[in-house]
């Protein structure tokens, strides 16, 4: 990578570079881009495929990851000092490095994997970030989120998650009672993540070639009417006057005995 390649900013108002900052935590344009914040993040959608269109960062980044971003064919590497990139994006940052990228096309439901963690209702992006960070590092390959989630590639979320999103095979249902069924007629076992008088505990679940673990809403949990969709209810054994975990811990903790029986 030779300097010469890269576009030194000698004026903030260049609109290329507007997409940095209008394209904030819950936005996307028409070509479904996203923005990657910090070198971990963008340096792990780097070693994926996934679409990269440019480049904002220092030289420092550069110097640093000259070999990784070499590997790639980004049209536009843009360069800039610290206080330009904050003039650019119009707010103090921490990082010296982001990216503009585009949502790669989600896996289609019949190719998601024998493992899927899957969201009904959630309003938070930062535990669609989490779960989808602890599902790669657990080896869980399939996520399967709502169309009215917040998005895994949201700026927040993708964040959150350090880009291991990327890794995931990735699905949007529209309707979680027709999913549930097309899935139950495919071999999979519903795991419903709930509290009820019927609830396995999770120290004695034993876990089937193909497993589909379903969380709830952050306060509301799982439906009545979702829950008998479900095959089981597995819950967290825990210490009296303790109900439950944030849905992202509850996730991950029953992600990793899944996956280690």
């Amino acid at each position: 990578m030779k300097y010469e390649n890269y576009i030194k900013i000698d004026s903030i108002d260049i609109k290329e570079l507007e997409i940095y900052q209008k394209l904030r935590d819950a936005v996307f344009s028409a070509d479904n881009s996203f923005i990657a914040d910090s070198p971990k993040v963008v340096n792990t959608l780097l070693e994926r495929d996934i679409e990269i269109k440019s480049i904002l960062a220092t030289q420092e980044y550069y110097d640093k990851y000259r070999d990784l971003i070499s590997l790639q064919n980004i049209p536009k590497l843009y360069l800039a000092d610290k206080e330009e990139m904050q003039k650019i994006v119009g707010r103090r940052i921490h990082h010296n490095c982001m990216a503009h990228g585009v949502r790669p096309a989600q896996t289609q439901l019949s190719e998601l994997g024998d493992h899927i963690i899957m969201l009904d209702e959630i309003s938070s992006s930062e535990n669609v970030g989490a779960i989808a960070r602890s599902a790669a590092a657990l080896g869980v390959d399939s996520y399967l989120l709502p169309s009215s989630a917040p998005h895994p590639y949201q700026r927040r979320a993708l964040r959150v998650s350090m880009g291991h999103i990327s890794k995931l095979k990735m699905h949007q249902y529209e309707d979680i009672f027709s999913t549930l069924e097309y899935l139950k007629a495919r071999g999979y076992t519903i795991f419903g993540a709930e509290l009820t008088p019927e609830s396995i505990n999770l120290a004695d679940i034993e876990t089937p070639k193909k497993w589909v673990l379903l969380m709830g809403h952050e306060g509301k949990g799982l439906s009545q009417e979702i829950l008998d969709e479900c095959s089981h209810c597995v819950k967290i054994e825990m210490v009296d006057g303790v109900r439950s975990f944030n849905v992202a811990t509850a996730a991950s903790i029953i992600m990793y005995k899944f996956k280690m029986l």
